[in-house]
């Protein structure tokens, strides 16, 4: 596995078929190599804008922030203060404000599966209005950007073309995370144990984020060691969830990754955006030469890949979230 991240300019793919077929050669490299890249020449505008109205909404006094605390929602849309989610039962050393499609709340009734439980409203600052139009609509434009990379990744291992289509139409399920990384306080007699976010796998497709000049996230490579992952202007970081890994039957892997926290005084913004099937949809071996020689998922008893998006997804929040499992989801 190659330590450094290999960087992707989407506009190869645009410019006549041989430049195309290497574009394509470039990205399954990447992805089945290492399962994270730097994408550039995307043409999705409007990042920096919405990093400041991030920090303006951590700027927020706490009682903006309580308002908006994660605990009061079933559906597990609000804000996080530090140590709230936890990772591989380690609080993570962040705060967020989770976010996800503007839906009426649903409960589940008897039978139906829990994962319905993720279909609901969010909650917005009243103190931040601007904030909501502006999430949506950068939620709909990385929407559209992720679902032509999948099919690019697609293309890439010689797949049919919108093979996964029916899994994310009519549409699929986004989440998308404001995160706040706050250095240790230096004065403080101790300091938390635990990563900015503990070592990690995403759950569904795609993962696109946008990470501010501090850097901070870290690669597992194939020794075990982490490489860390260079701060480019205006790229997206850009790496696959274990739904691909299940679809491709191991041949492109979720890789392990983390957040470190930032030095003492020094504050990290990022925005995540995570792209996943419907709820309900699975995901199915793709019919590629590729995947066809490919070994099988990995292996854990401590996180067992499901192909069904719901339950892939929900293994992880009922992990991270005790405290709203015990308030809203005691019997699960």
């Amino acid at each position: 596995m190659p330590e450094a991240i290999p960087v992707i300019d989407l506009r190869d793919s645009e410019h006549g078929p041989k430049a195309r077929a290497g574009f394509l050669n470039r990205l399954r490299a990447a992805v089945h190599d290492i399962g994270f890249f730097q994408l550039t020449g995307h043409g999705v505008t409007g990042a920096a804008e919405l990093l400041d109205l991030t920090r303006r909404l951590f700027s927020l006094p706490e009682s903006e922030h309580a308002a908006l605390d994660v605990l009061n929602s079933p559906h597990f849309r609000g804000y996080s203060a530090m140590g709230r989610e936890r990772t591989r039962g380690v609080p993570d050393q962040r705060r967020q404000l989770d976010i996800g499609p503007e839906r009426p709340a649903r409960s589940p009734g008897p039978g139906e599966p829990a994962y319905q439980w993720l279909v609901g409203p969010n909650q917005w600052p009243a103190a931040l209005p601007e904030l909501r139009p502006a999430v949506l609509a950068w939620m709909d434009r990385l929407t559209s950007l992720s679902h032509r990379m999948l099919r690019l990744i697609l293309e890439s291992l010689e797949t049919p073309e919108g093979f996964l289509d029916d899994v994310v139409t009519p549409e699929p399920q986004i989440h998308f995370k404001l995160l706040h990384y706050p250095g240790p306080d230096a004065t403080a007699g101790s300091v938390p144990k635990g990563d900015g976010a503990g070592t990690h796998k995403d759950y569904g497709l795609l993962t696109l984020l946008v990470q501010d000049d501090k850097g901070g996230l870290q690669v597992a490579v194939e020794d075990g060691h982490f490489v860390d992952v260079p701060v480019l202007p205006d790229a997206f970081v850009v790496n696959l969830g274990e739904l691909l890994e299940v679809a491709t039957r191991g041949y492109l892997k979720a890789t392990v990754h983390r957040v470190v926290r930032p030095a003492p005084g020094v504050d990290r913004y990022s925005m995540p955006f995570f792209y996943s099937p419907r709820l309900e949809a699975s995901v199915r071996p793709l019919p590629s030469r590729y995947v066809s020689a490919a070994g099988g998922v990995t292996v854990d008893p401590d996180n067992p890949l499901f192909a069904c998006y719901g339950d892939n997804v929900m293994k992880g929040l009922t992990r991270g979230f005790p405290e709203l499992i015990a308030r809203h989801h005691p019997t699960w």
